[in-house]
């Protein structure tokens, strides 16, 4: 079997042409049967605000009312009250355990540090030989419960 007169230049010319024709149907059918792109932008017209320019306008002074009802009472200083800052003081570094209740008998919810500021917000309630308040860290309201006032020292609003 003489393979060399199978490989002339019209079997070769022919395969090629053949192997094109089979590249261009593929290419053409999977160009028919695939989905085609679509961007999903597509065409976004730009949005153009106009602003009209500064007019002239009188200076009027406005004259406050007195109104009594949106006046909220202030607290002198030094006293311990809603709204005061309080710091635990006292402890001698071993914190102040701060309670879900007030009272000696309330679930202590967590230990709070010497000289940590507190928010009060409710209180005072007195049982077991001390007045207690509900503080409220200003920083973390998870933070929050009631304290023996003999352990906290009213300071200025940070």
């Amino acid at each position: 079997m003489d393979i060399k007169s199978y490989l002339n230049r019209w079997v070769i010319f022919g395969a090629i042409g053949f192997a094109s024709l089979l590249l261009l149907i593929t290419l053409i059918i999977i160009g028919w049967t695939s989905p085609r792109f679509t961007p999903d932008v597509g065409f976004a017209p730009a949005d153009l605000t106009m602003i009209p320019a500064p007019t002239n306008t009188p200076n009027v002074t406005a004259v406050p009312t007195f109104d009594p009802n949106l006046v909220t009472p202030t607290l002198a200083a030094n006293t311990l009250g809603i709204n005061a800052y309080v710091q635990i003081t006292g402890t001698e570094g071993e914190g102040l355990r701060i309670r879900s209740a007030a009272g000696l008998n309330g679930e202590t919810v967590f230990r709070g540090e010497e000289a940590e500021v507190f928010l009060v917000k409710d209180g005072p309630q007195t049982i077991d030989g001390y007045t207690w308040w509900y503080l409220v860290a200003p920083y973390d309201e998870t933070r929050a419960g009631w304290a023996a006032a003999d352990f906290l020292a009213v300071v200025p609003a940070p």
